[in-house]
């Protein structure tokens, strides 16, 4: 993932109000494993390959949007 998603994704947990360990609770998920995928570091979430190059031949980019709910299901 890029710098942007992971910033989008921690706004969106402090929006909800919600810890990356919360995250990785709800995720089933250690605590360690997110906050390597939110921080960028290796291993840390990063898009396989195959995907990587599929979007980028394609020139489709992921986006992060909320979605249509409250708000307040991670509270």
């Amino acid at each position: 993932m890029n710098d942007r998603v992971r910033e989008l994704i921690d706004t969106r947990l402090r929006e909800k109000g919600m810890s990356r360990a919360d995250l990785a609770r709800a995720i089933g998920k250690t605590p360690q494993t997110v906050t390597r995928a939110l921080n960028g570091n290796e291993g840390g979430g990063s898009v396989p390959p195959l995907w990587a190059a599929i979007l980028e031949a394609l020139d489709l980019r992921l986006t992060v949007e909320p979605g249509q709910g409250t708000g307040e299901e991670g509270k």
